[in-house]
């Protein structure tokens, strides 16, 4: 497990990812109720071993051997039939059934506990699973928000039908979910949504036409946007049910008509579907499709931050892991100036998101309990996670790719597959630009902005900073939902991200001044006066930085592994 730091190239493999979190068992303690964490204590210390050893093995099988297609079998009959590397088989037991990550919001049970958990702890559990295997993340939040959105725009009877199959344990019973919605000409753009929608004369629907980009292809069920009105736009989407079976027990009217090859989450299966009279089941209102998809996008998108801040908290492990154990110029790399900013800057973007991530989390709950301040706060910081998150996880995994040097490049080393998987976050239910600008159109539309501000406001009363300390936080609040406020207003689209970026950074400071006290990590301070002093307040770039005791205060012990 560890290297002589004169000889061999230090190795974190067999680590425990929970234990080599510094934070993690405070943050998880302090967002997460009393009773709960101590029942799932020992699972996340099982989960972290897990995530540093076994899964980490089946991951990168799982990664060099994809899914393949088999369209024929060898009698001549057409199938459709999506082979899956046993190690990825292995990978989905332990997340379904074991762990039952997609389950745990929706039924008792899950990891022994008898009701249904609340989405911190969800993420939490998430997040450690995705240090080890991001691809497989998919299928699962998928699962999950696809149950959400049924259970939230299903007739009862329809819920009936599947519900039990959609959170059942067993693995050998259980109906994974996906979400086709992407056409060749309806990307982002939903409204130019081409497949088509046919009633018939028994009440059933058909569908017709091509989805370009389906994850979990060979999924039990989908949730399908597809065209049912003549109305133009969104006016005329409709959401569909789409089972892999009809009614009768055959194969239902769809084809997967190639996989894609694609750059990271190589070990899950994308491909290209087209509808031929496939038969769906209409959820919810017609015409209203997209209203109600966008409930299990916004699930996605902040499933999709949580994997960006696991994925970058696994990078940061093993360039702190490397670092506090390679030598170069007689010193131990974490020893070295420059090493330490660049370590710094990494950890900094790395809590950011897991801070971001459980704020989040707290907002969903406090919405599906019906709050309506909650809600309008999941609703601006949903797209401000996955927006900015993401595209730090880029970052902070190419660093830690160069931190290990050429070894890092090297695909032996998790470094690539973290690299590649990073990617796909900024793409993925929504690219950047759209993300952003989803959230203007929260402050706009939905008036998300005094919400997060509120939040904000009551955090930092919290901190127990002092005065001087306390305004220097107030002005940036006050100057970035200005900003964010004249970007929505004046439809200044071209402001969407810096508006994005300045919310996120804001709500992330204040959120680790308060994780700083809360959860008695002192540390998580310099790391919100670090966001404070290089993202939110005047700056002179030709002025030589004067950050080494933030710096100190930051790294003090973060090397724990």
């Amino acid at each position: 497990m560890t290297a002589d730091l004169a000889g061999a190239i230090p190795d974190a493999h067999g680590i425990n990812l929970y234990r080599a979190d510094r934070d993690a068992a405070a943050l998880f303690a302090h967002y997460l109720p009393d009773a709960l964490f101590r029942h799932l204590a020992p699972h996340f210390d099982r989960l972290g071993a897990l995530a540093g050893g076994r899964l980490d093995d089946l991951a990168a099988v799982a990664d060099h051997n994809p899914p393949t297609l088999r369209l024929r079998r060898r009698t001549g009959e057409d199938c459709r039939v999506i082979e899956k590397h046993p190690a990825y088989v292995e990978l989905e037991r332990i997340a379904f059934s074991d762990l039952g990550l997609a389950a745990m919001a929706h039924r008792a049970g899950a990891l022994g506990w008898p009701e249904p958990m609340p989405p911190a702890a969800k993420y939490a559990l998430t997040y450690l699973f995705v240090q080890a295997e991001f691809g497989l993340c998919c299928p699962v939040s998928m699962t999950d928000s696809l149950t959400r959105t049924l259970r939230r725009y299903g007739a009862p009877s329809l819920v009936a039908r599947f519900i039990e199959r959609l959170t059942t344990l067993d693995f050998d019973e259980l109906a994974q979910g996906a979400m086709f919605m992407t056409e060749q000409g309806a990307g982002s753009d939903v409204s130019a949504t081409t497949a088509r929608a046919e009633l018939q004369p028994d009440g059933t629907w058909r569908l017709h036409g091509d989805k370009w980009f389906c994850s979990n292809a060979d999924a039990e069920l989908a949730m399908v946007l597809a065209r049912s009105e003549a109305a133009p736009g969104l006016k005329g989407i409709s959401l569909f049910l789409l089972p892999r079976l009809s009614g009768d027990g055959r194969p239902n009217r769809f084809r997967i008509l190639r996989l894609k090859d694609k750059l990271g989450s190589r070990s899950m299966a994308s491909g290209e579907i087209r509808l031929e009279g496939a038969e769906a089941y209409l959820v919810g209102e017609r015409g209203q499709g997209f209203k109600q998809m966008a409930d299990m996008i916004n699930n996605s998108r902040l499933s999709n931050g949580v994997r960006a801040a696991g994925l970058m908290r696994r990078a940061t492990t093993e360039a702190l892991f490397t670092a506090s154990r390679r030598m170069a110029f007689g010193r131990r790399l974490i020893e070295l100036p420059l090493m330490r900013r660049q370590l710094a800057k990494m950890l900094v973007w790395t809590e950011q998101a897991r801070t971001m991530m459980f704020l989040t989390a707290d907002a969903l709950a406090r919405a599906d309990a019906g709050d309506a301040a909650g809600a309008r706060l999941a609703r601006i910081m949903t797209p401000l996670v996955k927006f900015r998150a993401c595209r730090d996880a880029r970052r902070v995994t190419g660093d830690a790719m160069e931190v290990r040097g050429g070894c890092g490049y090297i695909e032996e080393w998790p470094d690539p597959r973290l690299v590649r998987d990073a990617h796909l976050g900024s793409i993925w239910e929504g690219t950047s630009n759209v993300v952003a600008l989803d959230v203007l159109r929260a402050i706009a539309r939905d008036h998300a902005l005094p919400a997060l501000k509120s939040r904000l406001a009551g955090l930092l009363a919290d901190t127990g900073l002092d005065a001087d300390r306390r305004a220097a936080f107030e002005r940036v609040i006050e100057r970035a939902g200005a900003l964010a406020e004249h970007a929505a207003s004046t439809g200044s689209d071209d402001l969407a991200r810096q508006s994005a970026s300045a919310l996120y950074h804001v709500t992330t400071a204040v959120g680790l001044a308060w994780e700083a006290r809360k959860a008695r990590l002192p540390h998580r301070l310099a790391l919100a006066q670090l966001v404070l002093a290089h993202r939110l307040e005047p700056r002179d770039p030709l002025t030589g930085a004067a950050d080494a005791t933030l710096i100190d205060a930051a790294l003090d012990g973060a090397a724990m592994a």
